[in-house]
C-alpha cells in the first residue's frame, strides 16, 4: 500500500473518514451513515447560501454515491434533514462508479425537459467506510489506496429568471455504456484469500473495454463540438488508414480549437497523462486534474467539480469559455458534458475549497510527479 500511495500522484492533505483512522478501521453501517451527514449535509447547505435558495424551492433532487445505499435512501436522508417538500422529485443513483455525477447532470438536464420551471440539484459523493479491505491480497489492498473524501453539489435550473446569476449554460450532455460486453459487465469477480477475507479484484481486459466505451463517446460527440475540417481530417486519415498504409496513425482532432477548459477523471497520474495524451492535451489542460489528485485525491464522482473549482478559483474561466467534464465509471460507462461561461467569474479563490492552498498550485511537485518524477 506504501509503494501505491508514493506513486499514485496524491499528496498528503487528502483526507480518509474518521472509520478508517482506527485500528482496525470501523467498517459498518453506523459509521458510514456517520460520513454521508459529514459531507453532504455541509455542501448541501454551501449550495443553498450560495444560490440563496430555500430548500423548499427544489423540485428535483437527485444524490449519486456507488458503494453506499442505506434504506431509507440518501437522498430520503436529505429531504429529511432539510424538510424538503412532499412532491420533490428524489432519486439515488448507485453502482455507477466515478462518472455518476456526470450522469447525474445528463439526468436532470432530461428531467428539466419534462419539468418547466423547475430547480434540480444533484449532490455526488462517495463513502469511503463501507469499502475497507483488511485483508492481504495485493490486488485488493490498492483499491485502499485509490480514493479519498470529498462531494459537491450542483443546481440546475431552466427558470428565466436565473438567466443573469447562473454561472454556466449545458451545451451538450452525451452518454456511453458498454455493459452488453462481457468484458465490461464481468469486470470484477469474487476472491477469498488465506484469511478468509472475501474482496474483488478487477480483470485487466476491465481498460480495454474502458478504452474502447471512451474513444465511442468521444467519436459520438466530436461533430456536435468540432468544426467541419477537424471532422474531415479525421475521418480521411480513417480511410486511408483502412485502404491505403494501415501503419498511418489516425489523426487525433483538434480539441483545443474549440475547447478551452477540460475537467479528466482523477483516477490516477496514469489514466491523466493517457487520455491527455489521447486528446492530444499540453500540461495546463491536464493541470486541473493532476492538481486535484494531488490535493485532494480521487474523490470518484465528485473530482470533476473540484477541478472547475480550481479553474475558477485561477480565475482562468471567462465569459463565452468552453467546459469538457470527462466522467469515467463502472459498467463501463462514460459521460461528457459541454458547458459554455455566460458570465464573468471573479472572485472564487475564497469561496470554495481551494481557498487556504490555491496560490501553491501548481507547485513544482505536482510537476514531478506528472513527469513520473519521486525523487
Amino acid at each position: 500500500m506504501a509503494k501505491v500511495l508514493c506513486s499514485s500522484g496524491q499528496g498528503e492533505e487528502t483526507c480518509l473518514p474518521p472509520a478508517l483512522h482506527y485500528i482496525p478501521p470501523r467498517s459498518n453501517h453506523q459509521e458510514s451513515t456517520k460520513e454521508v451527514e459529514m459531507v453532504l449535509f455541509p455542501v448541501f447547505e454551501d449550495l443553498l447560501s450560495k444560490t440563496h435558495l430555500s430548500p423548499q424551492e427544489i423540485d428535483i433532487l437527485i444524490v449519486n454515491c456507488s458503494g453506499f445505499c442505506p434504506i431509507p435512501s440518501l437522498s430520503s436522508i436529505i429531504v429529511n434533514k432539510f424538510s424538503l417538500r412532499n412532491d420533490t422529485k428524489t432519486f439515488t443513483l448507485s453502482g455507477m462508479g466515478c462518472s455518476a455525477s456526470a450522469l447525474g447532470i445528463n439526468m436532470a438536464q432530461n428531467l428539466l425537459k419534462v419539468h418547466k420551471n423547475s430547480n434540480a440539484v444533484v449532490l455526488s459523493t462517495e463513502i469511503l467506510s463501507t469499502g475497507w479491505y483488511p485483508g492481504k491480497d495485493k490486488s485488493m489492498l490498492a483499491l485502499n489506496c485509490l480514493f479519498r473524501m470529498g462531494s459537491s453539489g450542483i443546481l440546475l435550473s431552466n427558470k428565466r429568471e436565473v438567466k443573469n446569476k447562473a454561472k454556466y449554460k449545458l451545451l451538450q450532455s452525451l452518454r456511453s455504456q458498454r455493459a452488453s460486453d462481457d468484458r465490461g459487465y464481468y469486470s470484477a469477480f469474487r476472491e477469498e484469500d488465506s484469511d478468509g477475507i472475501t474482496g474483488f479484484t478487477l480483470r485487466r481486459d476491465l481498460l480495454q473495454v474502458a478504452g474502447e466505451t471512451l474513444r465511442s463517446n468521444i467519436g459520438d460527440l466530436s461533430p456536435s463540438i468540432l468544426s467541419a475540417m477537424e471532422i474531415f481530417r479525421h475521418m480521411a486519415s480513417k480511410v486511408w488508414k483502412r485502404l491505403v498504409d494501415k501503419s498511418l496513425e489516425i489523426y487525433m482532432p483538434n480539441f483545443r480549437s474549440v475547447i478551452q477548459h477540460f475537467c479528466l477523471p482523477a483516477s490516477g497520474r496514469p489514466v491523466i497523462r493517457e487520455i491527455g495524451k489521447g486528446l492530444r492535451l499540453g500540461e495546463r489542460e491536464m493541470e486541473p486534474a493532476l492538481v486535484t489528485l494531488h490535493r485532494f485525491g480521487n474523490q470518484s464522482s465528485s473530482s470533476l467539480w473540484y477541478e472547475l473549482a480550481y479553474l475558477e478559483a485561477k480565475e482562468r474561466v471567462k465569459k463565452g469559455d468552453k467546459v469538457w467534464q470527462l466522467g469515467m465509471g463502472s459498467g463501463p460507462k462514460c459521460t461528457s458534458l459541454v458547458w459554455e461561461c455566460v458570465r464573468p467569474i471573479v472572485g472564487e479563490a475564497q469561496k470554495g475549497p481551494w481557498d487556504d492552498c490555491i496560490d501553491r498550485y501548481p507547485s513544482l511537485l505536482v510537476h514531478k510527479l506528472a513527469n513520473g518524477n519521486y525523487d
